[in-house]
């Protein structure tokens, strides 16, 4: 977890009677430590707020929790990309599990980078992420949404345990509301077809992480859409061998030369945790450096401002979160 927060310095908070936290909306806060897009962090959340990251909206019915972080600012050592994000405290292995769910809505995601990188103009809302080895993450939770399109797609991506050489990591990505992360443009301006059964900016849905004797179970539900749920074994790996990898790995992967594969126990005995929030992932990278990642967005040279004012930033809401113990599938 140590690498995650990395970076601490005082912020001023107000203090006031009538004020709500975003502890206040959210119980389980105790739980979690924070990294926001300035490189602020807090392992303590009780009773806290970091203006212009992370604190509490309403709707005119509901109260908020708002997780938001610009395209540059302060990331954590291990990532390019910034992110105002919970990190639990608790590790768990998957053989023992854990439960984490969430109801959101995305109001923002950057409006410059470039369409033929899959990273462009998303933002990760949960994650399972490992504490060693590689450090590579089992689930991301993706939220896309290409400029100009009324509706976005919801994905999520499983990062392979790398057997040996983790340059050679990839991740696998599948579709719940859209199209998954493979869906690129033909050009830095030219976008691909919109969903036809994809979330609209605004529009809320909930996932539930259940991983139960080493078994991940996710589950997504949203008013108008169809309830989807998936299943991935974390202990028995089905990439270890060279024709197991995916067609849409070597498609995404070959301009990168990453087509390495997963050790047959997957995540076996290794530490994880849960991570929620706005994980953004749209940077300045240069694309021709790495066409998966490096989205080569406006920054601003860095300016948070700027940032804000032009669109090229990230926010979430989540209005609803729980943290738990893993439970057998349809149990409660």
């Amino acid at each position: 977890m140590n690498s995650c927060f990395n970076t601490t310095k005082k912020v001023d908070t107000e203090i006031s009677d009538t004020m709500t936290y975003p502890s206040d909306v959210i119980p389980f806060m105790d739980e979690f430590s924070i990294l926001c897009g300035d490189g602020t962090s807090f392992k303590d959340l009780e009773n806290v707020e970091h203006k212009d990251f992370f604190y509490v909206s309403n709707d005119g019915k509901t109260d908020w929790v708002v997780y938001k972080t610009p395209n540059s600012g302060v990331t954590s050592k291990t990532s390019n990309n910034t992110r105002t994000e919970l990190g639990q405290k608790k590790h768990w292995i998957p053989e023992t599990g854990g439960k984490l769910t969430g109801t959101l809505k995305v109001q923002h995601v950057s409006i410059s980078g470039d369409a033929r990188v899959a990273a462009s103009y998303s933002v990760v809302v949960g994650q399972i992420h490992s504490d060693e080895g590689h450090e590579n993450e089992p689930l991301k939770i993706f939220y896309k949404k290409f400029p100009g399109h009324k509706k976005g797609s919801v994905f999520w991506n499983y990062e392979i345990n790398t057997e040996g050489d983790n340059s050679k990591r990839w991740d696998y990505s599948t579709a719940v509301w859209g199209h998954d992360m493979s869906v690129v443009g033909s050009s830095p301006t030219t976008y691909p077809e919109e969903p036809e059964d994809g979330i609209e900016l605004g529009e809320e849905f909930s996932y539930e992480i259940n991983v139960y004797k080493g078994v991940m179970y996710l589950t997504f539900s949203s008013k108008e859409h169809e309830t989807k749920q998936f299943t991935k074994d974390l202990l028995n790996s089905e990439f270890s061998k060279k024709s197991e990898i995916p067609q849409q790995v070597l498609t995404l992967y070959a301009a990168i030369g990453r087509d390495g594969v997963e050790r047959v126990n997957g995540y076996a005995d290794e530490i994880q945790y849960f991570k929620q929030g706005a994980y953004n992932q749209t940077n300045g990278k240069n694309p021709e450096e790495n066409i998966v990642w490096s989205t080569g967005a406006e920054t601003y040279n860095g300016d948070i401002v700027k940032q804000y004012a032009n669109g090229c930033y990230t926010e979430v809401w989540f209005k609803h979160a729980t943290v738990g113990a893993g439970t057998m599938p349809n149990e409660k």
